[in-house]
């Protein structure tokens, strides 16, 4: 009965994509590559009943996934790899638009590069006066501040890097867009800094969920 219940699911899949998949069902699919022998429904309601949501299930923590029955450390690993592989599908996908011109070119890569990132953390973007990415490295996570952020490591990195100029950019995982007072603070010294060695900074943009603002405007 089980076998016959994932031929019809994966026929399903294959035939509609997950559009009209119910979250559970999408779960329920998942599980079925690390749950062989086992009705995976039962597994799958629990889990969304305990994290709320399937993208809730996906940003569980390891220790929280292997603590609902039924969920091994094989079955946890599965779910942790989803929005991390997600992030790696939409930034290759997206690997020839490095030309970042406009706030909605900014905020749009960011975006993207934010999913699945689930602790506070600040990127820089290196760009050339072109506007081409140049390079986007991960500067420091945990909270925004600036005795966090070391002046000097951004100027010799994007000196190094020979950019024109900058964008700082770090997220909010809980998912509001109002940057903190730190957040303001950190932008302004970070922006003089910069501008004392001749790189501009157009933007420090804040990412939470989909949306975001450059910190620069506020």
């Amino acid at each position: 009965m089980h076998e016959d219940h994932r031929k019809r699911t994966k026929a399903r899949f294959l035939a509609e994509g997950l559009e009209n998949f119910e979250p559970h069902n999408v779960l329920e699919l998942l599980l079925f590559y690390t749950i062989p022998q086992k009705d995976t429904n039962e597994i799958a309601h629990t889990l969304i009943n305990r994290f709320g949501s399937l993208s809730g299930v996906f940003d569980a923590s390891f220790e929280d996934l292997i603590s609902v029955n039924g969920v091994s450390e094989h079955t946890a690993t599965l779910i942790k790899m989803i929005p991390q592989l997600s992030r790696k599908y939409i930034m290759e996908k997206n690997a020839k638009a490095t030309t970042l011109r406009t706030l909605d070119d900014i905020g749009k890569y960011l975006v993207a590069r934010y999913v699945g990132v689930n602790e506070e953390t600040v990127l820089m973007l290196l760009l050339d006066n072109k506007f081409s990415l140049i390079d986007c490295i991960t500067v420091h996570v945990g909270s925004v501040n600036s005795s966090a952020i070391t002046m000097r490591k951004l100027i010799e990195t994007a000196l190094f890097k020979r950019a024109s100029m900058v964008i700082l950019a770090h997220n909010h995982p809980s998912g509001v867009t109002i940057p903190s007072s730190d957040d303001i603070a950190t932008t302004k010294a970070v922006k003089r800094a910069f501008d004392l060695v001749g790189i501009g900074m157009p933007a420090h943009i804040l990412v939470a969920g989909n949306e975001y603002v450059n910190i620069l405007d506020k």
